[in-house]
C-alpha cells in the first residue's frame, strides 16, 4: 500500500496560509493584551518586588527614579505587552502548528509534539528560576557592593552638656490618630513620614549614609529583567539542544557522557558570559542549572532515541521510496 504523502501546496497558497495564520494569531493576542493592560500595575509591582526587598535588606530606601514624564507609563505598557505575548504563547504555537502540520510527515509530527511542549515548560522553568533564585542573589550582591564601596567620613564627637537632642519614634506602621505636623520613622520602608493638615502622609527616603546612593531607573530595571529573561529562556533549552544533536547523529550520548568535565567547563564559561551582572554568585547560580540541564538532555537522549520517537511512522525517505515504487 503506498505511503500517504504530505499535502502539496503552491508557493502562493503557502503565502496565503501564512498571512491568514498571522492575522488569526494577532487577533487572538488583542483581547489578552487588553486584559494585561488592566492588570499592568500588578504585573509591574510583581517585577519590582525583588528589587524592593533587596534594597530594604541592604539598608536602602526602596525608591526608583523616572527621569522623564513618560518613563513610568512606558514601563507599564512594556510589561503589559510582554505579559500578553507570554500568555499568548500556547495560542501562537497552535497557529504555528496548524501552518506547518500539513507539510510534515507523521514521524516529523511526533518530534514536534514532543519538543514544543518541552520547550514551553523549560522556558517557564527558566523564568521561575530567574525570579525566585537568581534575582534575589544578584540584586543583593550588586546593591550591597554599591552601597559599601564608598562611605563618607562623618566625624563623631561627644555632645556638650547643654545640648538637647530631639527624637523621633521608630514605628512598624503608620499611626492612625497622629495629629498634623507629627513625624516618625517607618522602619519597614526606611522612610521619614510626616502627617500634614489634610490628613495625608508625606515621606522622604532614608539610607544608611553611603556615599553612592542606590537609586535605579525603572526603565533600566525593567530592561534588565527582560534581557535576563531572554538569556534564561535560551539557556534552559539545553536539554532540547542535546536531544536534537543526538537525534541527527552529531553527538553520541555514550561518548558525550565521557566528557562531563568538558561540559561543566563549558557551562561555567556560558554562566560567566550570559550573566549580565557578572558577580560570582550569579555565575555559579547559572552554571549549576546549565549543567543539570545538560545531564537532563543526556538522559532524554538515552531514553528517547530518534527511532523510538518516530516508531513505525513513515519517513520522508520511506515516502519517496513508496512513490517511486508506485511509479514503477
Amino acid at each position: 500500500m503506498p505511503t500517504t504523502a504530505v499535502q502539496a501546496m503552491s508557493f502562493g497558497d503557502h503565502l496565503e496560509e501564512l498571512r491568514r495564520r498571522l492575522i488569526v494569531a494577532l487577533l487572538g493576542i488583542i483581547p489578552i493584551l487588553a486584559v494585561c493592560l488592566v492588570f499592568g500595575k500588578s504585573i509591574l509591582l510583581f517585577l519590582l518586588k525583588p528589587l524592593e526587598h533587596q534594597l530594604l535588606r541592604a539598608g536602602q530606601a526602596p525608591t526608583l527614579q523616572a527621569l522623564s514624564p513618560v518613563e513610568t507609563f512606558g514601563a507599564y505598557v512594556k510589561v503589559s505587552t510582554v505579559a500578553a505575548v507570554l500568555v499568548s504563547v500556547p495560542w501562537l504555537l497552535a497557529q504555528l502548528w496548524l501552518f506547518v502540520k500539513p507539510g510534515l510527515y507523521e514521524n516529523e509530527r511526533r518530534f514536534a509534539r514532543l519538543l514544543m511542549p518541552m520547550s514551553v515548560l523549560l522556558t517557564a522553568a527558566g523564568a521561575a528560576f530567574l525570579y525566585y533564585a537568581m534575582l534575589p542573589v544578584a540584586l543583593f550582591f550588586l546593591i550591597s557592593f554599591g552601597a559599601g564601596v564608598a562611605q563618607p567620613g562623618v566625624p563623631a564627637a561627644p555632645i556638650a552638656a547643654e545640648t538637647t537632642l530631639g527624637s523621633l519614634p521608630i514605628l512598624d506602621a503608620d499611626p492612625l490618630d497622629s495629629p498634623p505636623g507629627s513625624m516618625w520613622v517607618l522602619r519597614p520602608t526606611h522612610q521619614l513620614r510626616i502627617r500634614i493638615d489634610d490628613g495625608s502622609v508625606w515621606s522622604t527616603p532614608l539610607t544608611t549614609g553611603a556615599l553612592i546612593a542606590q537609586q535605579y531607573r525603572i526603565k533600566e530595571y525593567v530592561d534588565m529583567i527582560f534581557v535576563l529573561g531572554v538569556v534564561f529562556a535560551l539557556a534552559f533549552q539545553t536539554p532540547i539542544v542535546v536531544l536534537l544533536l543526538s537525534w541527527v547523529g552529531i553527538v553520541d550520548p555514550r561518548e558525550l557522557a565521557k566528557r562531563r568535565r568538558h561540559a561543566f567547563a563549558l557551562c561555567a564559561i556560558l554562566g560567566a558570559v550570559l550573566t549580565p551582572t557578572g558577580d560570582p554568585a550569579s555565575m555559579m547560580l547559572l552554571t549549576l542549572p546549565l549543567y543539570f540541564l545538560f545531564e537532563m538532555g543526556l538522559t532524554l537522549a538515552r531514553v528517547l532515541p530518534a527511532s523510538r520517537v518516530a516508531g513505525d511512522a513513515p519517513t520522508r525517505e520511506g515516502a519517496s521510496d513508496g512513490a517511486m515504487d508506485d511509479e514503477g
